[in-house]
């Protein structure tokens, strides 16, 4: 199992994903957010269909912090229930995925 994920995470607006990816940066939960958009999203929510505009913040971590910046962004986000998914990292740069390591928490 890889020790590195790959976090995709959705938000409503430009200010939010600074303030959460900085937010987790700071705090170590991640090496790095990269904010890309906007994006559409067309979603299922409490038997509506919408069709909006969000934007997508891809964040780098050690999956052991995964639960730790799962629960973090939980209290950040203002969605009742954010996209918060981790993908595994089944190769990368040896020298990027050390750096990873050594700017993220213990």
């Amino acid at each position: 199992m890889s020790q590195y994920v790959v976090v995709f995470m959705t938000v409503p607006d430009e200010e939010t994903a600074v303030s959460i990816g900085r937010r987790v940066v700071e705090e170590g939960l991640c090496a790095c957010c990269n904010i890309v958009g906007p994006i559409r999203s067309i979603y299922r929510w409490k038997d509506k269909v919408y069709d909006e505009s969000e934007l997508l913040c891809v964040l780098k971590t050690r999956r052991a912090l995964f639960h730790t910046l799962k629960e973090r962004v939980k209290q950040l986000h203002p969605y009742e229930v954010p996209e918060l998914v981790a993908l595994p990292v089944e190769e990368g740069l040896e020298d990027y995925l050390e750096w990873i390591e050594e700017v993220t928490v213990e």
